[in-house]
């Protein structure tokens, strides 16, 4: 796996400081385009939202091309691989595995056959009844090659045509018995499918490249994010709606809603963490949320200091509101190197103890001297929070403060965020006096469940918040449960 250089991963236990993200999908058609290159650099555009590995199908008539890896976008792809895919469509995704683990067989998109020809399917999200779907295609004998939970969508859409239905019919049965998270960019011989689940839990957008001529069909491209629209040039639509299934032909496109009672939950770390920063939602950017919950953040647990600085690079907006609303200078106090990825080579005993300078450095002569507050967007184990307040302690930082730009997070995720199980979050199991302890802080404070979801300036019963509270919108099987949740302490 190649991590996310956003995370810290703790060099004894191996597990990530921070929620990590499924994956990013996106789909292109386009005749007469380089669709392969422009899958190639929406997926740059997505890199964020997964690192282990990353693959682009495309359709030249009834013929499936396919490359996928282990890696980044850049170390998977080069021009030469791009032009070995030829066609009017493409399916890419960039993975960070939930379901099934990390291997190149699990990398996507997925490939299914069926009697109207093959289909490439990405899919971002987690199913809740993976289990179940698989023993239900094992017994109508289909082989896995993967141990995900996406092959089984693709298998299922594959048997379901298979029975006599055409791919929008097929697509729709098979939707239908998938229970969880997903949006997906899904290609055919005939034409492209994008979907979310009835609850809309991960985020899909359509958007449409420029028109050679008015005569000209429109392109349509499908992405988990607007930025991925940008870097194409292509123009961004509208979501894609929970419950809805879009079906891009030659034709034009047409909209079809499959679920009964859709109910919008998008999850809320997409809003807080996840999604780029330029990446727009709710009409304006994630940047201006962020910027509200900062302020949001500073109006409820101010203190005096003399800077505020972030947790470079998704603290830094929080921060920026927090500095505005509570008028404490707003500084630069850590450097990251933004280019520290994996690494085979292990460091020496002093630099594994000097950990997070790999990622961070500090600027001593900002911290010295000086009452720091230092904001992020999240804790989730603390070992690297203890880590970065160590760095500004020895930089010469008299007091530090950390602020928190969403609430403790007391519960796991099943919906496509690989968190931990909930004895290893940490305000599971402490008080947020003993995290700060923990962390060795001087003073702990985190946004209020009710300040996150009014920053949205939505309804906040339109976004799925569980990992904080542990209300799940979307039903969870017992057997899934208690792989993640101590069901012991939650049943009192």
């Amino acid at each position: 796996m190649l991590p996310d250089d956003r995370f810290s991963v703790d060099p004894v236990e191996h597990r990530p400081d921070k929620p990590e993200e499924a994956c990013g999908v996106f789909g292109v058609y386009a005749p007469g385009e380089p669709v392969a290159n422009l899958a190639y650099f929406g997926l740059f555009a997505l890199q964020h939202r997964g690192q282990e590995s990353a693959g682009i199908a495309t359709f030249e008539g009834d013929q499936v091309h396919l490359h996928k890896e282990m890696g980044l976008v850049t170390q998977v792809f080069t021009e030469g691989k791009l032009k070995e895919l030829p066609g009017d469509l493409a399916i890419g995704h960039t993975r960070y595995s939930t379901t099934g683990s990390s291997r190149v067989v699990n990398a996507q998109p997925a490939l299914a056959k069926s009697r109207l020809g093959s289909l490439a399917l990405a899919h971002n999200g987690n199913l809740v009844n993976t289990k179940e779907l698989r023993e239900a295609l094992a017994e109508t004998n289909h082989d896995f090659a993967t141990t995900t939970d996406s092959e089984a969508i693709a298998l299922a859409i594959a048997e379901e045509v298979n029975h006599g239905n055409d791919w929008i019919q097929g697509a729709i049965n098979a939707f239908k018995r998938c229970q969880g998270a997903f949006s997906l960019a899904i290609g055919t011989p005939n034409g492209m499918i994008g979907t979310r689940d009835p609850n809309g839990v991960r985020p899909l957008v359509l958007g449409t490249l420029a028109q050679e001529s008015h005569s000209a069909p429109l392109r349509y491209v499908l992405a988990s994010e607007t930025c991925a629209l940008d870097i194409i040039g292509a123009d961004y639509v509208r979501d894609i709606q929970p419950g809805e299934m879009v079906w891009i032909t030659e034709e034009g496109i047409q909209s079809i809603f499959w679920a009964e009672q859709p109910a919008r939950k998008l999850c809320i770390f997409e809003m807080i963490y996840f999604a780029r920063p330029d990446s727009v939602m709710h009409d304006e950017t994630l940047y201006s949320y962020r910027l509200r919950i900062g302020r949001q953040l500073a109006k409820e647990s101010t203190i005096d200091a003399d800077i505020v600085i972030a947790v470079p690079d998704s603290g830094i907006p929080a921060a920026i509101g927090f500095s505005q609303a509570s008028g404490i200078p707003y500084a630069e106090g850590l450097i990251k190197n933004r280019y520290v990825g994996r690494t085979f080579i292990q460091p020496t005993q002093g630099m594994r103890e000097a950990g997070i300078r790999m990622k961070l450095n500090p600027l001593k002569d900002v911290l010295a001297g000086k009452r720091v507050i230092i904001v992020d967007d999240s804790i989730v184990r603390g070992t690297t929070s203890r880590k970065i307040v160590r760095t500004l302690r020895d930089a010469g930082a008299i007091e530090v403060h950390m602020r928190i730009s969403s609430p403790p997070v007391t519960h796991p995720c099943f919906y496509g965020i690989d968190t931990d199980s909930q004895d290893h979050l940490i305000a599971a199991t402490k008080s947020i006096e003993d995290i700060a302890k923990q962390i060795e802080v001087d003073s702990l404070q985190y946004l209020s469940w009710e300040g996150m979801l009014d920053a949205t300036r939505e309804n906040p019963g339109e976004f799925c918040s569980a990992c904080f509270t542990g209300d799940y919108p979307i039903g969870i099987p017992e057997t899934v449960k208690r792989s993640k949740l101590m069901l012991e302490k939650t049943a009192n």
